[in-house]
């Protein structure tokens, strides 16, 4: 116990010779305290030194005047540096005074059309089920799915034998009947002689007479009959009844079919022309009767869902002849050429019908148009590069083109991006003008090496560009 009580003792260190112990008194803790103290003290200033040395790096690296222009001249820095502490105190609000970066546009003088825009159906004007006119055995089919063919062109063939016997029976018969009405009439002659000689009774030549008006109905008859069965030699050839796409055969070679078969042979629909059906509001039937009335031929054009590409330019055809009561629409019908086949039957389009054209309009990109409590309104770009709210009217819009009916200038200028920043009064630049706006400011940041003031603007402008570039 007292080797372990004396090892602790042993490892303290020996007092130093210049220190003489007094009255006796123990040579430990007393008299090494003070410097235990010195040295705690200085290892606490170091460690504050240190963290006061890498705040000040963070500092230098993350505040605006610790960039490469910040410390030109020292006078020139430190006024710099206050300044861009002055506008970071700012915050938020000294953004909001800088000026926005905006897109502009001038109002231009043109023409605007008026345009109705609506929602059409791709309709042929014919659209024809095949059926056979006769029964029969289906022999063959001389057309492709999908086939273009012209008015006339054979489709297909029935079995025409039952009808070619049916025709020459039909003819001799015919040729029976003309012999018996030939005696008829030469029996006629020579009693109406022998009734002339007053050799017969009167009777008897109205009798023949009577005979012969039988025997030519009959001869009559019989022409028909023959005319009968040559048409059903022509039924059995089955002929395309208008110019169009045939669509998928419904009846295959080899079937009976009948004039009663509900699907027919095959449908053909007429592509070239074709016409597109629409529906416009009744307010707009009296603009366009006024048009349509003179002759004039209001032209369409058709363009793809989207409503982005166009696919056929045609002109009106017709209106219907009475509005639909349910939804206070009217029905046009607009005729297209197709030649290239770019419209396809029961196809939706957008269609675009041209009424009238308004001559020297003001015009605006139509993303200047806002919307805001007060109606449709622009902001106006003016001499001091600062924007005024303009309540406008509207007039027609062709895409991205709007007609302005009153509130604007010709030659006026208007803000189409960025809007969303500004309010009234609000300082802008526009792209084109900032290589002028950076050229100045290198000017400014070279004569601030030379005087102070001049430095410090141009720490300011410094920390402005910054400001900017965090907000945005």
């Amino acid at each position: 116990m007292d080797e372990q009580q004396n090892h602790p003792e042993s490892q303290r260190p020996a007092a130093p010779a210049s220190q003489p112990s007094s009255g006796g008194a123990p040579t430990g803790a007393p008299d090494h305290a003070p410097g235990v103290v010195k040295r705690h003290r200085g290892r606490n200033i170091a460690l504050i030194v240190a963290a006061l040395v890498i705040l000040g790096v963070v500092l230098w690296r993350w505040h605006p005047w610790g960039g490469p222009g910040g410390g030109a001249s020292g006078a020139s820095g430190a006024s710099g540096a206050s300044g861009a502490r002055s506008g970071g105190r700012g915050g938020r609000g000294g953004m909001a005074n800088m000026p926005q970066p905006v897109h502009v546009a001038t109002a231009t003088q043109g023409e605007m059309p008026v345009v109705l825009t609506a929602l059409g159906t791709v309709t042929p004007l014919a659209t024809v089920t095949v059926l056979p006119q006769l029964s029969g055995v289906l022999q063959d089919v001389y057309f492709k799915e999908g086939q273009m063919v012209k008015k006339g062109d054979v489709l297909a063939q029935i079995d025409p034998r039952p009808y070619q016997i049916s025709l020459e029976n039909a003819q001799g018969t015919l040729v029976r009947d003309e012999a018996l009405l030939q005696t008829a009439r030469l029996d006629l002659k020579r009693y109406q002689t022998l009734l002339a000689q007053d050799s017969i009774a009167s009777q008897q030549v109205d009798t023949q007479a009577s005979l012969v008006r039988q025997y030519e109905g009959t001869v009559k008859s019989d022409k028909a009959n023959v005319d009968s069965f040559k048409l059903d030699l022509v039924y059995a050839r089955i002929t395309a009844p208008v110019s169009g796409r045939v669509g998928l055969r419904q009846v295959d070679p080899g079937n009976y079919v009948t004039s009663s078969l509900s699907t027919g042979i095959v449908v053909i629909t007429q592509l070239q022309p074709i016409s597109v059906i629409f529906t416009t509001s009744e307010d707009n039937l009296q603009q366009i009767i006024q048009h349509t009335q003179n002759g004039e031929q209001l032209s369409a054009t058709a363009y793809d869902r989207s409503n982005t590409r166009s696919l056929e330019a045609g002109t009106l055809k017709t209106m219907d002849n009475q509005i639909d009561t349910t939804t206070g629409t009217v029905r046009l019908r607009a005729l297209f050429q197709n030649n290239d086949n770019k419209l396809f039957p029961n196809q939706f389009v957008n269609t675009r019908l041209l009424v009238d054209t308004i001559k020297d309009a003001v015009i605006v990109p139509t993303t200047a148009v806002l919307n805001g409590s007060m109606g449709q309104f622009v902001y106006v770009v003016k001499a001091d590069n600062t924007v005024t709210v303009r309540p406008v009217k509207t007039g027609p819009v062709d895409g991205e083109r709007t007609s302005i009916k009153s509130g604007l200038q010709v030659g006026e200028r208007v803000v189409t991006d960025g809007s969303d920043r500004l309010r009234e009064g609000a300082k802008i630049t526009i792209p084109a003008d900032r290589p002028r706006a950076a050229s100045g400011a290198h000017g400014a940041s070279g004569a601030a090496a030379a005087s102070g003031a001049s430095g410090a603007a141009g720490a300011r402008a410094h920390h402005g560009r910054h400001a900017s570039q965090a907000s945005q």
